[in-house]
Parts: C-alpha cells; sequence; structure tokens
C-alpha cells in the first residue's frame, strides 16, 4: 500500500493541473480580501438600514467555500479521469493488481494536499478579512478568534470531502466533465431545487445538502436541521456512497 500512495503522490505533483488548481485556490483569499475593502468603505458610508443588512452577512471564508469546493472536484476528478484519458489507467492497475487498493492510494494522494490547501485557504481569507474589517461588526468579525476556529476547521474539513467526492465520481463516470457536472449539481444545482420546494421540504433538503453542512458541523447555522455530528455523519455518507461506488464499478468493469 505504501509503493502505491508513493506512486499516485508521484502522478498527483507531476502534472501541472494540480499546480493550477492549487494556484486557483490561493486566490481565493485575494479575491476575498477586495470584497472585504469594498465592503468596509461601504459600511463607513451606509446608513443605518444598509448597516443593519451587512451586519447579518455571512463570513466571507463560508461565502466563497463553494469556489474552493469546486476547485478541489477537479483536482480530485482528475486524478483518475485524465489516466482514463490517457490509458495510463491500464498501467496503475497492472501496477495495483487490487483495484480498490489503488483507489484508496488515490484518495489518500488527494486528501492529503487538498485537506492542506483548503484549511490553508479558508484560514489565510479569515485573517485577511479580520484585518480589514477590523472592529466593525461584519460577519462576526469582531468576535474573538478563537470562535471561529471550529468554523475554519469545518470549512477546509468538506473542501477534502468534496475532493473525495469528485475523485469517486470520476472513477463513476470516467469522465472529468461528467464529474465536474455532477459535483455542480451537488454544490449550486441541489440547492436552488431546494429553495423552490414547500416548507418545510425545503429546509429538509437544504439541511442535508453539502454547502450547508459546514455550518452545521461547526455549530454556526442558523436554525440548523443537523446537530455537528449529524452534520459529519452526512458529510461523510457523500465521501462513502461516491467511493464506494467508484470502486465497485472499478473492480467490475474492464478498464
Amino acid at each position: 500500500m505504501s509503493g502505491a500512495l508513493a506512486a499516485e503522490w508521484t502522478k498527483l505533483r507531476s502534472v501541472r493541473s494540480t499546480y493550477y488548481v492549487l494556484a486557483v485556490v490561493a486566490a481565493t483569499p485575494l479575491a476575498a480580501a477586495l470584497m472585504a475593502w469594498n465592503g468596509a468603505h461601504a459600511w463607513d458610508a451606509g446608513t443605518a438600514e444598509q448597516r443593519a443588512a451587512w451586519e447579518r452577512s455571512q463570513p466571507l471564508e463560508a461565502m466563497f467555500l463553494p469556489f474552493v469546493q469546486l476547485s478541489a472536484a477537479v483536482l480530485g476528478a482528475m486524478a483518475i479521469t485524465s489516466e482514463y484519458a490517457t490509458g495510463m489507467i491500464r498501467t496503475s492497475l497492472t501496477a495495483v493488481p487490487s483495484r480498490s487498493a489503488a483507489l484508496a492510494a488515490k484518495a489518500a494522494a488527494v486528501a492529503g494536499p487538498v485537506l492542506a490547501a483548503g484549511f490553508a485557504a479558508v484560514s489565510a481569507t479569515h485573517g485577511i478579512v479580520r484585518l480589514i474589517i477590523g472592529d466593525r461588526p461584519l460577519g462576526d468579525y469582531d468576535a474573538p478568534f478563537l470562535d471561529s476556529v471550529p468554523l475554519l476547521l469545518s470549512l477546509g474539513l468538506s473542501v477534502g470531502a468534496v475532493a473525495l467526492v469528485g475523485l469517486g465520481m470520476g472513477a463513476v463516470l470516467r469522465s472529468t466533465a461528467g464529474a465536474i457536472v455532477t459535483v455542480c449539481a451537488l454544490l449550486f444545482v441541489l440547492p436552488v431545487v431546494a429553495a423552490f420546494l414547500p416548507s418545510p421540504w425545503d429546509e429538509r433538503l437544504a439541511g442535508v445538502l453539502m454547502p450547508d453542512l459546514a455550518m452545521q458541523l461547526a455549530g454556526a447555522a442558523e436554525d440548523p436541521l443537523l446537530p455537528p455530528m449529524g452534520a459529519f455523519a452526512v458529510m461523510a455518507a457523500y465521501v462513502v456512497a461516491a467511493l464506494g461506488a467508484g470502486a465497485v464499478l472499478l473492480v467490475r468493469r474492464d478498464a
């Protein structure tokens, strides 16, 4: 298993697409800083009604989370779909005859850098925005930093979870585009569908979708559907379902 993991890590860090995706993730704090700077100036010039609306805004690291998650999903999907596109998958499965072990090695190789990049991106975003916002009561940035740690950890963990879902869907569909479209449906389409459902089904569906799980896991959501451990269990279920389906099809289908 250690040899398979080393091989997957070598493949992951030897392709340019990995660095492109990580560069996009690294740009997130800069985009958030620009939005925070604009928000600070709008707050200073705003009326009491406008300021009240700004006070109810989400933290910027949570607002930018789907963008970081999608980038992670692209990296996870391409970790396997690129090998199908080039035919390299046959060589990989010849070197590691146990196909489930090969997928597990890919999952471990993807999870490490993605979790590190996810935690770094959300933490850097939070730190930079906190400096720009200062003592303005926007997005709870005036609260003690330690109060934000559970949210930052939950957001970073969700980035890793979405990357593994992307990997699993890549193994199922063997297509980068197909895997990314599936993840986009989970992150962007289903929340819109949930919003149009009658009450209380709109809140029930939204509460178990991936965009809402991180806030519930951190205990930072308003009127949460799930307790923190319930949100963690649902997040883990997404990963297990995607990787499980990918493992079953990888074993049963010809390369």
